[in-house]
Parts: structure tokens; sequence; C-alpha cells
């Protein structure tokens, strides 16, 4: 079993799905899921992940807005972010690292690299 758990919040099960997939069969890391930025903080206050992988674009509460709150409770503001973004420009990486988020990965993502780029990222070996 793997010790490190990643939690996966995007509003598209498709996309969940092909992330959990990845992770769990290609890296044997465990994974959690949110379908919104309300489920990710509620589901936060009862389990404890390594990293949030987590969408900007969603429907109620954006990636940012989510960001936000993880930063501002202390239970919360030390785990590791990466946003998953279909449009990123280089001014938003920018204001991304300014904010503290540990990486970006853009949309559509690469199944066969994913793992690859979460570890490098984060300085896991894989």
């Amino acid at each position: 079993m793997s010790d490190r758990k990643i939690l996966i919040v995007d509003d598209e099960p498709h996309l969940r799905e092909l992330v959990q997939a990845c992770l769990e069969d290609l890296a044997g890391w465990e994974t959690l899921t949110a379908d919104s930025g309300e489920v990710c903080l509620s589901l936060l206050q009862t389990q404890t992940v390594n990293v949030i992988l987590l969408d900007v674009s969603m429907p109620g509460m954006n990636g940012i807005a989510v960001y936000e709150q993880l930063q501002a409770n202390p239970l919360t503001q030390s785990i590791p972010v990466i946003l998953l973004t279909a449009k990123v420009l280089p001014s938003d990486r920018a204001k991304f690292t300014q904010m503290g988020v540990m990486g970006v990965i853009s949309k559509p993502i690469e199944p066969l690299t994913l793992v690859a780029e979460i570890a490098e990222i984060l300085g896991w070996e894989t």
C-alpha cells in the first residue's frame, strides 16, 4: 500500500476517473476524489492527504477560491496543491507561483506522463 494519498478535485467525472486510474495503476498511489470545491473542503476535515490536484475552473466554488480556503485553514495550508487547468497563460503561472501553488499541469492531461509530472513537481521518487 502506498503511503501517498492524493485528492483529485475536478467536476468532470471522466477526467477524475482517468487521473485516478493513472495514479493508482501506474504509480500505486492512493487517491480520493471530490467533484466540487465544497466536497474537497469537507473531505479534508476528516481525511489527510499528501497533495491535492485541483481543477481551476469548476462551477460554484472555483479552484482559486478553494485554494484560498485551504490556505486560510491551519490544518490544510501545508498541503501542496497542483492546479489542473486548460488555459495557462505565462502571467497565470507567475500569479500561481506567487500564491504558493506547487505547480500547474495543463489539460488535456497526458496519462502516460502524469505520474512523472506530479513526482517532478513534488520532488518524489517514482
